[in-house]
């Protein structure tokens, strides 16, 4: 059942709790340790932890909403498909009902 709600927002904590440049917090999301931390320009980071030798932390995403610090765990891309590509063909029909 958890991998149905990996794709969406999960609050974490209250943007107060990491108040300073280099200050962090370890959460645990659905059996995976996140760690979200506050940078030397004040913005707010997520990694996943992950437990392969020499693997680096991979980032998630990450958004403060109202205070609030949410990760999203979905690895998928998840930016906008350009509605000018040349490869889409639009095709117009009339029903045969009319």
């Amino acid at each position: 059942m958890a991998t149905a709600y990996r794709s969406g927002w999960h609050f974490i904590d209250l943007a107060t709790a990491i108040p300073h440049s280099g200050d962090s917090l370890m959460v645990t999301v659905f059996g995976e340790p996140v760690v979200v931390t506050r940078d030397e320009d004040e913005d707010v980071r997520a990694y996943r932890c992950l437990r392969r030798p020499r693997g680096a932390p991979q980032p998630v995403r990450c958004a403060i909403r109202y205070g609030m610090i949410f990760v999203n765990l979905d690895q998928r891309d998840h930016r906008l498909v350009e509605t000018d590509a040349p490869d889409i063909q639009t095709i117009s029909a009339t029903p045969r009902s009319a």
